[in-house]
């Protein structure tokens, strides 16, 4: 056995040992990238040279009603950071606090208790804007604005549809359907209608270039960057993040422009070259551990691994959440495929509505992946019995998860990826 090598957590680093017989290759992770030192400086400097966009104190002069949107707790996003820079500058346009709306981007996510808003703006921006503050909600009021090209109606939140200046803040970082997170991301699915959502993701689910990194000729991102020129949405401010979550870069102006430059950057230090793929791949879910972002190494883990091949995938699900309800159905003895056209067709069921659709999309995932894989979930925060259901295999600790793997591929190649919740892996052929 060879000691030493280690996979990522929130609390610290987790050792394990390998066969001899296994050939491991540790994908190092994203390339170091130079954390800012002056993010006051930065801010100032992206606000005042936006790109293909003119600044906001000169978008505001002729608003009357703004709306500012940002991303919810499961982003690193700083909008405490960010909100008062653009309110000041929002201010110098001539559009008083008065005016202003501040909306939380939850999508279909949980809506946000009151702490945990008060933490994302910072406790005097909440108290600055008691009684304008809002945090989306998918089954509230909306409007209708009409249907994308490929024919999806859209409804987004009747707040974001009064304002006449739309402001969105979120991080651009690689997203397993997307291509990249960030741009008009922010309003679809951030403030659109669940069913607007629902009918978005379910259609692109498993299109071959809805994928991680792919923006030219990915529809689950062209439908996104329709919805949100639909809405209105006048200028994003993108942030790239590194591993620890300390700010890289700031990106504002133009929603698509700026999206497609922070999108270049962002790929530039996330991109980790791997070579052929794997008999077994190790992930760790860090740093995106929470809820259904920690599902995201798993993910990425079936670009890098043979068909047939192995994945341990380990995530501590410390806020697993209410998913009762989804683990009943990925047991139900229904392929990926069929399951996928159920949806479609119907819609997702009424019982699974409480719970998010990026959420319930995993449910296709999920079984799509365990009919080309073998999946060993390493995890504290789902049983044995939860993990069955979802159609992998239970381990307690790591060292469990490679003598089962073990039993599947007594001798092959081995990739680790110590962080596997946002990196952009290129697969090549040697």
């Amino acid at each position: 056995m060879r000691e030493n090598f280690y996979v990522n957590f929130e609390d610290g680093r987790v050792y394990f040992t390998l066969p001899a017989t296994w050939h491991a290759e540790v994908v190092e992770g994203r390339k170091r990238c130079e954390v800012c030192e002056d993010p006051e400086d930065e801010i100032k400097r992206a606000l005042d040279s936006p790109i293909n966009s003119e600044r906001i104190e000169r978008l505001a002069r002729s608003a009357s009603e703004v709306t500012v949107i940002f991303d919810d707790v499961q982003r690193s996003t700083p909008a405490q950071f960010i909100l008062p820079h653009v309110i000041e500058r929002l201010n110098k346009g001539g559009i008083p606090d008065e005016r202003i709306k501040l909306v939380c981007a939850t999508g279909t996510h949980p809506l946000v208790k009151e702490e945990d808003l008060k933490k994302k703006v910072g406790r005097e921006i909440y108290e600055k804007f008691k009684g304008r503050i809002f945090s989306h909600d998918p089954f509230s009021e909306h409007v209708f604005i009409g249907k994308t090209k490929r024919g999806i109606p859209v409804e987004i939140n009747k707040m974001i549809h009064e304002s006449d200046l739309i402001i969105g803040i979120g991080t651009c970082m690689p997203h397993p359907s997307s291509g990249f997170g960030g741009g008009y991301k922010i309003v679809m699915p951030g403030v659109t209608s669940y069913s607007t959502t629902e009918r978005h993701h379910m259609t692109f689910l498993r299109n071959r270039f809805s994928r991680v990194g792919v923006l030219r000729k990915n529809p689950f991102f062209e439908e996104i960057k329709e919805v949100g020129e639909m809405a209105g949405l006048s200028f994003k401010i993108d942030v790239v993040m590194d591993e620890k979550d300390r700010l890289v870069k700031i990106f504002t102006g133009h929603p698509f422009f700026e999206h497609m430059i922070a999108s270049r950057y962002s790929a530039s230090f996330h991109e980790v070259e791997i070579g052929s793929p794997s008999d077994i791949t190790i992930t760790s879910a860090h740093p995106l551990e929470i809820g259904v972002q920690a599902t995201k190494a798993l993910l990425l883990a079936q670009y890098v691994t043979k068909n047939g091949g192995v994945i341990i995938w380990v995530a501590p699900h410390k806020k697993a959440g209410s998913i009762g309800p989804l683990l009943s159905e990925m047991e139900k003895s229904i392929p990926a495929g069929e399951y996928h056209k159920m949806f479609l067709e119907r819609g997702i069921p009424e019982h699974l509505r409480n719970l998010g659709v990026s959420y319930v999309m995993q449910i296709v995932h999920f079984k799509e992946i365990s009919e080309r894989f073998k999946v060993i979930h390493v995890t504290k925060g789902l049983n044995k019995e939860d993990v069955r259901k979802m159609g992998f295999i239970h381990a307690e600790n790591i060292d469990d998860a490679v003598n089962i793997a073990k039993e599947f591929v007594p001798k092959g190649k081995v990739h680790i990826i110590p962080s596997g919740g946002n990196i952009l892996p290129k697969v090549g052929t040697h």
